[in-house]
């Protein structure tokens, strides 16, 4: 799949970085590609934080963001959240 501007959604944030939700079908793998994000370029910032939501697997991961040229933007590789119920 590709990146879909309707899943990333700005929570919050100030002039020191946003904290951003992104729903997606694409698995992290994916998601963490350099340039899935480039049509978001102008809302995204250099160490913004984003929590992936793969509503197909399902996972959550978090990834920043490492570098955005204006037109190119990568990301981390992601950090998994543990989603299991031990009890």
């Amino acid at each position: 799949m590709a990146y879909s501007a309707s899943g990333l959604t700005r929570i919050g944030g100030d002039s020191n970085g946003s904290l951003w939700r992104y729903t997606t079908t694409d698995a992290i793998a994916t998601v963490n590609t350099a340039g899935y994000f480039n049509d978001a370029a102008s809302m995204l910032a250099v160490r913004d934080l984003v929590v992936v939501h793969d509503t197909n697997t399902p996972t959550t991961n978090f990834v920043t963001v490492l570098s955005n040229t204006g037109t190119v933007v990568d990301v981390s590789d992601g950090t998994a959240v543990a989603e299991t119920d031990g009890d």
